[in-house]
């Protein structure tokens, strides 16, 4: 299993409706069928930069780069995610095999 996390701020004032639109957009995402246990969080620590975060997770290497290349992820990145996105950090994870 790969556990695909991205932490992110928008471009948008806090709380604005601009802001919640593009969250409203991005479960989008959950949608595309090899997509499991699709997840939006709001951030509430205060040590890092970021508002918000999406989580996911995929079966498999398989699963995963079908997402990375499906049409509706890409139109998002596209269209979406690349205007509305000031900051983010991506980060991918499978388990460690000592645990």
């Amino acid at each position: 299993m790969i556990i695909h996390t991205v932490a992110f701020k928008t471009k948008h004032p806090a709380g604005s409706p601009q802001e919640q639109a593009f969250l409203t957009a991005g479960v989008v995402l959950a949608k595309l069928p090899m997509v499991n246990n699709f997840q939006c969080y709001r951030q509430v620590g205060q040590k890092n930069e970021y508002d918000f975060g999406f989580s996911m997770e995929f079966a498999n290497q398989a699963d995963y780069d079908a997402y990375s290349n499906h049409p509706e992820h890409v139109a998002f990145v596209e269209n979406i995610w690349k205007q509305e996105i000031d900051v983010f950090l991506e980060l991918d994870y499978v388990k460690h095999e000592s645990f």
